[in-house]
């Protein structure tokens, strides 16, 4: 069974998703890309354990607070979706890595030379679980802030929020990333 609910966020209302496991999705309702991506016919309003705790988390996040935890959390996808979420989940509050430095890594642990930061950023680009599992906190080369499936204003002010210096990016004026 396939359940949701809502959270009303400074940043506009958010859908939450979650299955027997734990949350699946969490995704802003305005001007996001892959809204309710995966969510099956027949999903239903319920209130779970994990809602409470993801509502928890957002009202400490939303607060410019590190939560400290995580709420159950269940990835749903591909393997190589699923460790570019648990790199993801990794980054710190308040920093940033970019999508060649998640690829390098996938490719040591993997024994390869070299993996390409595009498929990364497809993978990231594609996160059902925004802002918990902080995709946001993902930049390009040299500091560009490339986009974010909740639009690339609401990317802006996610790293503010966890006091990070915005001048230091790159913000693009067109393009796929707004």
């Amino acid at each position: 069974m396939i359940y949701t609910n809502t959270y009303e966020s400074p940043l506009g209302s958010i859908l939450l998703a979650g299955d027997e496991q734990g949350l699946t999705g969490l995704w802003f309702t305005e001007g996001g890309r892959y809204i309710g991506l995966g969510l099956k016919k027949g999903a239903r309003r319920y209130d779970t354990d994990y809602f409470d705790q993801t509502k928890e988390w957002l009202d400490l996040y939303f607060s410019g607070r590190d939560p400290g935890f995580f709420p159950r959390i269940h990835l749903v996808g591909s393997e190589f979706r699923n460790r570019v979420g648990e790199i993801m989940c990794e980054i710190p509050f308040g920093k940033t890595v970019t999508y060649g430095w998640i690829a390098a890594r996938m490719a040591k642990e993997r024994g390869l030379e070299r993996m390409s930061a595009q498929a990364v950023g497809g993978a990231v680009g594609h996160n059902p679980i925004c802002i918990i599992v902080p995709c946001h906190r993902v930049i390009g080369a040299n500091g560009n802030l490339t986009g974010y499936g909740g639009g690339i204003l609401r990317k802006k002010a996610l790293l503010e929020l966890e006091g990070n210096d915005i001048s230091q990016y790159t913000i693009p004026t067109k393009g796929t990333a707004l």
